[in-house]
């Protein structure tokens, strides 16, 4: 049994998140329909992983991008594009420094990536690069879970998932979290049993950044010049279920559209 980083076996991180897919892309079409100013057919994501959204979207017809820093992410997009016979664009970038010549119609992020941002100076950069590269009231989605107010315990999450004769075990929990610097430490242990026997453990610990309500809200004001907020849901994907963004909202997904 070896040691190995999560972002070195892409196939697994996708197994992960696959079932959160189809409401995802659901939703984004359906927000397309309801907010969008036009025709959206030309889509980026920042922080694509291994390109799960932008395959899915993209097999939709959509002309999509992904960027995200993970070769082996990447790599495993391109090959399961050419596998499906499909076409997508897969570019190895910075999610607080990146530019495009020609605009997108929309974009979105979801499932936590913004949170990789550890700093509001990389979050405001990430903003105003996505502002940079949609058109004039360009839909962006983002999503993440946030904080309460009050001190909470965090809860250790246990998944089984299975694909293709592959059994993988995931514990993902939160070994440290210091509120005042507002980061937290994700802890991934992954214990996959391939068709053959094959075992590999895998363990990674990585930083995010943590958000109230309120703290979102703030960072998001300081966009307001780039960004409005449309409408206010959780991971209910259901675009007929708005939600208060307030401090009961522990699961945002937030439409914002391009101001200009």
């Amino acid at each position: 049994m070896s040691e190995a980083s999560w972002y070195d076996y892409p196939q697994y991180f996708d197994m992960l998140f696959r079932d959160e897919t189809a409401s995802e892309v659901e939703f984004f079409q359906q927000a397309f329909e309801r907010y969008g100013n036009g025709p959206i057919k030309r889509l980026f994501e920042p922080g694509c992983g291994t390109g799960r959204l932008v395959i899915a979207m993209a097999a939709l017809g959509y002309d999509a991008t992904g960027l995200d820093l993970s070769d082996p992410m990447l790599s495993y997009m391109k090959q399961r594009l050419k596998r499906r016979g499909l076409t997508a664009t897969a570019i190895n970038g910075d999610m607080a420094d990146f530019h495009f010549d020609a605009p997108f119609d929309a974009a979105f992020c979801t499932f936590n990536t913004f949170r990789h941002l550890l700093t509001e100076q990389q979050a405001l950069a990430h903003l105003n690069c996505v502002a940079d590269c949609l058109n004039d009231q360009g839909l962006y989605v983002l999503g993440m879970h946030l904080d309460p107010e009050e001190e909470y315990d965090p809860v250790v999450e246990r998944f089984t998932s299975r694909s293709n004769g592959t059994v993988l075990k995931t514990v993902i929990s939160v070994p440290q979290s210091d509120l005042k610097r507002r980061q937290e430490t994700l802890r991934i242990k992954l214990n996959a049993v391939q068709r053959s026997g094959k075992k590999v453990r895998i363990v990674s610990e990585f930083p995010l950044r943590l958000y109230t309500a309120k703290q979102l809200k703030r960072l998001l004001k300081k966009a307001s010049d780039r960004f409005e907020i449309v409408e206010t849901f959780d991971f209910g994907y259901d675009i007929d279920d708005p939600q208060p963004f307030d401090s009961e909202l522990l699961e945002a997904l937030l439409v914002l559209r391009k101001i200009g």
